[in-house]
């Protein structure tokens, strides 16, 4: 797509979100039911389920999907508990009678928001709400959309299943916007995660501020780096994996095997028409893909580390090379044994990653991020109190805070009896 379409189209994008927004902040309710009218063609009388509805919904839902689902969820929330034990609160003493201390508090509301436009993301609410409920988060509020008019069940059975407090069936930016800001029947959440389509993305960064994020989030990427080793028909099946994701998914090879490089093309180039998927992978693949070939594995982890793309996936001969090698990447996927795909669905690492370049500054979603790590202190022995005192006075008046030098004065003074001369009464 040329750079003026792309830009009108985010424009576009920019401006839909700030008009759904501002409704909705106006509006309430009204705005909401409008917007998913228009987008989604669904006004049930309640968007949000009752307890009853959504124990119908799990009895439609085949049983070996509820036992996957569940299966999946230990998987998840053991992975979330294990982040949760590496975090340590912890109280110590500095000086004498000064104790400072950290803490984890979680948020007190968190909103999920579960995909359902080309697929029901079933596994975006284990990601969410299992990992947001482990953190401790008291209430937590999931939305998805309608798929074409129906109910998702498995999505909504895994959202019940997760843990969910709320249970709403509604979608997009007046999802976003609804949680974010809340309406007479929807209260605010502080935090909302989760996957979406460019216009939810745009309506997390336009709210982000009045609300935490867990990440800004675009199309999926793949990086699949391999030797003379791999096995090309492997590096065609997981590349297009997540290229089907939507036709602006990155896939990109990078390899030291000019051979591998060519035979998976052509891989690809045969398997691409026999799938499913291939109105959406096949516009990834031809306007997205890329193969690099470098000369050594230095070379190799060099490149992928400027990717700085979501998933890596790593087919060499000592695939854990990578961990000492690379330093910007969403998740890594050591070996032929482990593809992305084992992440997106199974394997109990957060699949909420960042991409466009953002695994440079960050990690995905974990744990932590439902958590608020706050501080607080203690002075309690009076030399100590003295000690910061005068010391405070002193900072503060080399930036010329008089107010807070005078408060560290009165430490002082209470503590030892110090002087207080700009104190006439």
């Amino acid at each position: 797509m040329p750079k003026s379409e792309v830009t009108a189209s985010l424009d576009q994008v920019r401006e839909t979100v700030t008009g759904v927004i501002a409704d909705i902040r106006e509006r309430g309710d009204d705005a909401v039911r409008a917007y998913s009218e228009k987008f989604d063609k669904w006004t049930p009388e309640s968007f949000r389920l009752s307890d009853e509805e959504v124990e119908k919904i799990i009895a439609s839902v085949p049983q070996q999907v509820i036992d996957d689902i569940r299966f999946v969820q230990d998987q998840v929330r053991t992975f979330a508990r294990h982040q949760l034990d590496s975090l340590r609160e912890f109280e110590v003493e500095t000086l004498p009678g000064v104790r400072l201390g950290q803490k984890h508090i979680p948020v007190q509301a968190a909103g999920a928001y579960i995909p359902g436009g080309r697929y029901p993301l079933t596994a975006s609410a284990h990601m969410t709400i299992v990992t947001a409920k482990v953190a401790g988060v008291p209430r937590v509020v999931a939305c998805t959309p309608p798929i074409h008019g129906e109910i998702p069940a498995a999505t909504v059975a895994a959202m019940h299943l997760a843990g969910a407090d709320e249970i709403w069936l509604l979608g997009g930016v007046q999802a976003v916007a609804a949680m974010a800001v809340g309406t007479d029947t929807m209260r605010p959440v502080n935090l909302v995660a989760g996957p979406g389509n460019a216009y939810v993305a745009e309506a997390k960064r336009q709210l982000f501020g009045e609300i935490g994020i867990d990440l800004f989030a675009g199309p999926t990427e793949i990086l699949v780096l391999a030797d003379e080793r791999a096995d090309p028909f492997v590096c065609a099946v997981d590349l297009l994996s997540q290229a089907e994701h939507g036709p602006d998914s990155p896939a990109v090879l990078i390899t030291t095997s000019r051979e591998l490089a060519e035979q998976t093309v052509a891989e690809v180039e045969r398997l691409l028409p026999g799938m499913p998927t291939r109105d959406f992978a096949g516009p990834a693949w031809r306007d997205h893909g890329q193969v690099h070939v470098v000369d050594t594995l230095d070379e190799l982890y060099a490149l992928a580390d400027e990717f700085a793309f979501e998933h890596v996936e790593v087919l060499t001969a000592e695939p854990r090379l990578a961990l000492e090698r690379m330093s910007q990447y969403g998740a890594l996927f050591l070996g032929e044994g482990t593809c992305v795909s084992f992440g997106d669905k199974v394997i109990g690492t957060n699949h909420v990653l960042p991409t466009r370049g953002a695994a440079r500054y960050t990690g995905g979603l974990w744990v932590g991020k439902y958590l608020k790590t706050v501080t607080y202190q203690e002075v309690t022995d009076t030399d100590s109190q003295a000690l910061l005192g005068r010391l405070c006075g002193r900072a503060a008046r080399v930036e010329l805070f008089e107010g807070h030098a005078r408060s560290g004065d009165v430490r002082a003074a209470r503590a030892a009896g110090d002087e207080l001369p700009w104190n006439t009464a």
